[in-house]
């Protein structure tokens, strides 16, 4: 029996448009690009095109390589230069405290009347640190000290109704310049005495700002009792700060043996003793008197 041949073809057109093929379930993205219609890609499709293209490109990774040396050395070279200045184990021992070392010597400097050793101790050839040391000078003391300083300075400007964020940046930053000069100064002097020593500017540094100690109690002395107490926490304060650098320079700092010499050294020697001691008293009213009114 034989067959129209339009039948054939027509059955198959019908077929054709009756049994689509169905949709993925998953869009194709092995090419960079999904199935959607019209042949955008797929949203982050060209991220990722653009990270793995990145990621096997060689000359990509030699930059990244090359990016990070470059980075490491500039790393080992910042810490070199840090070491080269600033001597990041001679700086922790002059942090090297203990609650017990801290009262005793907060005691010394408000009363230094009484102590009799003022040399520092040895241990094979190499000072001991403050914490075994009373007469070792610290950091740990001023740094807190200054700190203080400046919160209670803000206190007081408040009170006053006088604080603002510029006028406590000037009385911090004012602190700060005046014992860096104060620093400076004794650096000079004991380059132009030819000062036999072992004094650093650490040293130098840590004696420079023992009297923060004072300021906060003349301070706090004068907001408590007006400016009666702060003249006589000032003068207690000033002549005890005094006795404690000549002392602290001659025997702690200088040494016995640095005292000697010809007349005219001694008397250059003695002159920068008494000028440093001198000199507390004027820097502490100074930084203080306008905060007590």
């Amino acid at each position: 029996m034989a067959y129209h041949s339009g039948y054939g073809a027509h059955g198959s057109k019908h077929r054709a448009r009756a049994a689509p093929d169905p949709p993925p379930l998953f869009d194709d993205t092995s090419g960079g690009y999904s199935s959607q219609p019209g042949g955008y890609p797929a949203p982050g499709a060209d991220v990722a095109f653009s990270v793995n293209h990145l990621l096997g490109d060689p000359m990509a990774n030699v930059a990244m390589a090359y990016g990070s040396s470059i980075a490491s050395h500039g790393k080992d070279l910042v810490h070199k230069e840090l070491h080269r200045f600033v001597s990041v184990n001679k700086l922790k021992y002059f942090f090297a405290v203990d609650t017990a070392y801290v009262a005793k010597k907060l005691g010394l400097l408000v009363f230094p009347y009484t102590h009799q050793n003022w040399e520092v101790q040895y241990s094979r050839d190499v000072p001991l640190p403050p914490r075994q040391d009373l007469n070792a000078p610290d950091l740990y003391i001023p740094t807190m000290a200054f700190i203080t300083y400046v919160l209670l300075a803000g206190m007081a400007l408040g009170i006053q109704k006088r604080f603002s964020p510029e006028v406590l940046g000037l009385c911090a930053s004012t602190a700060l310049v005046w014992v860096v000069m104060e620093v400076l100064a004794l650096l000079l002097g004991l380059y132009l005495a030819t000062v036999r020593s072992d004094l650093s500017t650490f040293h130098l540094l840590a004696y420079s700002g023992y009297k923060y100690v004072g300021m906060i109690l003349s301070v706090l002395t004068g907001l408590l009792f007006g400016s009666d107490g702060y003249y006589v926490a000032l003068a207690w304060t000033s002549s005890a700060l005094m006795y404690f650098i000549v002392r602290s320079f001659r025997t702690a700092a200088l040494g016995p043996d640095s005292m000697g010499g010809p007349v005219p050294r001694q008397r250059l020697q003695l002159y920068l003793t008494l000028g440093a001691a001198a000199f507390q008293p004027l820097i502490i009213y100074w930084l203080t008197f306008h905060l007590v009114r």
